[in-house]
């Protein structure tokens, strides 16, 4: 080995052991936010008061009869052209009832996290019909294979606090097969909590059967469930959605927590100034709370306001943009103020590459949402191309942003060891630097992340080393990851009494 190599050698071996996963974490999930605060006391309280005016004068349209039934009973009264209006009385005794935090529990308990608080953790989200190839760089549309290979490859990423179904199995043209074929994925691959949508209320008893099989026996799901529901029963501008709260009955029934995501869309389905945006988006996610706690008072519910702008001069989504990185921030502090356990959406960059314009729309975007307390941050691993698309080499990438982020959240311990009156005079009365020392080691050990893909070498040896972009070195890592993990999360006899039951496809 030459003398050049040799020392390539030695620095391919030092950064793969500053790289090492250290006995200290320095930025496990769960770190607190909160420090973020876009909007004053005053803004927020005019906010929430416009909110709960539009849900006492103009109230929710396209209220079903259960529905109406169970509202009525809880304080709603008769508006104009059908609607139902929401006494602010109503709405505030139905907030004080609902629930300010609850576990989303994992199958391995030790994955299990605790929603609502001040705790941040990052998560995912979406319903991407394309899937970024790993060999072509093209997209293509996603498939069920797609999803059995992003659940393997996120249950290795530590900062994946949960996983939602980050794509649609294009594949699978029936809605039955379709739902259950997508929790099979989630429970076969991960033992992280897991989050799925259904598609129809009557999807929602047969996965539970399944759901069942899986925790162990009939009714043992209910006790401790490992799935949430992500619903959208609200539709944009103030009316709900029958299929959607029918969904949420059926969940409710089977004590399955929801995550009720508010989805309009600012300049289209609500007003186009942010105030205005904020106004609406939280009158409708106050609405989904008032129906979920007039349903079972004090239902796990993740309180899901997520701001979603449009190119007012094209129509089309921007998921990466400033007003989606402060409208969300603004949401989550909003949320908290109230009590309740935020949900929030970020990462969504428009970007269709592994590009400049994704690692900026997606690191302004989330470390907002988490500056500013988001509970839970969804869409913020693997999503590309405004939700249409996900990518493997995203999961890892954003897995590694994720750590920054905690990073940035942990903030700057102040002590008197870390303020460093003795190192400082030990060094100028000694060595003359800090290399070496005891304080330079432990804080090294302690306070520092070290990250696995991000080039920090000088320009000369990052050529040496084959010049490798980050799409590349994330595409390595990916096909790595997924040619090796092959987790065994079902029995062989859970496996097959699941296919013996449902038509399990893959």
């Amino acid at each position: 080995m030459t003398s050049e190599a040799s020392k390539r050698s030695g620095r391919r071996a030092r950064h793969a052991q500053r790289a090492a996963k250290p006995a200290f974490d320095p930025c496990p999930p769960g770190q607190k936010g909160g420090a973020f605060k876009p909007l004053t006391p005053l803004e927020i309280e005019q906010i929430y008061d416009t909110a709960l005016r539009l849900l006492e004068t103009l109230g929710m349209g396209n209220v079903p009869d259960r529905l109406a039934a169970d509202l009525r009973a809880a304080g709603a009264q008769s508006g104009e052209q059908d609607r139902l209006i929401f006494p602010r009385e109503m709405v505030e005794r139905l907030i004080n009832s609902a629930a300010k935090t609850f576990t989303l529990h994992g199958r391995d308990k030790s994955r299990s996290i605790g929603v609502g608080g001040d705790r941040v953790f990052f998560g995912t989200g979406g319903a991407a019909v394309q899937t970024l190839d790993l060999d072509s760089g093209l997209y293509r549309p996603s498939t069920l294979a797609d999803l059995h290979d992003f659940t393997r490859l996120q249950d290795t990423l530590a900062n994946v606090s949960w996983f939602t179904r980050c794509c649609v199995a294009t594949d699978v043209p029936d809605i039955l097969d379709l739902d259950i074929n997508t929790a099979y994925a989630l429970v076969r691959n991960t033992t992280k909590p897991v989050a799925t949508s259904f598609t129809l209320a009557e999807n929602v008893a047969p996965i539970v059967e399944m759901l069942d099989i899986v925790a162990g026996g009939s009714g043992e799901f209910a006790k401790r469930p490992f799935l949430k529901a992500h619903i959208s029963p609200v539709i944009s501008p103030l009316r709900f959605g029958e299929d959607a709260v029918d969904v949420v009955y059926e969940c409710a029934a089977h004590n399955i927590p929801m995550s009720c995501i508010t989805a309009a869309q600012a300049g289209a389905t609500a007003p186009a100034t942010l105030a205005g945006f904020l106004t609406q988006s939280l009158a409708e996610t106050l609405a989904s709370l008032v129906m979920v706690n007039a349903i079972r008072p004090g239902f796990p519910m993740v309180f899901s306001n997520w701001p979603f702008i449009v190119d007012l001069r094209t129509g089309s989504f921007a998921g990466g943009s400033g007003e989606t990185a402060i409208l969300n921030a603004a949401s989550a502090q909003i949320t908290n103020w109230l009590g309740l356990p935020s949900g929030v959406a970020a990462s969504m960059t428009d970007a269709k590459a592994i590009d400049a314009q994704y690692g900026a729309e997606k690191a302004m975007t989330s470390l907002a949402a988490a500056l500013a307390g988001g509970n839970l941050i969804y869409e913020s691993s693997g999503m590309t191309a405004s939700l249409l698309g996900a990518s493997f080499e995203a999961f890892i990438l954003d897995d590694e942003m994720h750590s920054h982020t905690y990073r940035t959240l942990r903030g700057i311990e102040v002590t008197e060891e870390n303020l460093g009156f003795d190192a400082i005079c030990q060094s100028v009365l000694g060595d003359g630097h800090f290399l070496g020392s005891t304080h330079t080691y432990q804080a090294m050990e302690r306070d520092y992340f070290y990250p696995s893909l991000a080039d920090r070498n000088e320009p000369r040896t990052w050529e040496e080393e084959g010049a490798t972009d980050a799409w590349s070195a994330a595409r390595t890592k990916a096909k790595e990851v997924l040619a090796t993990h092959h987790p065994q999360y079902l029995s062989d006899t859970q496996d097959a009494e699941i296919r013996k039951r449902f038509r399990i496809l893959i």
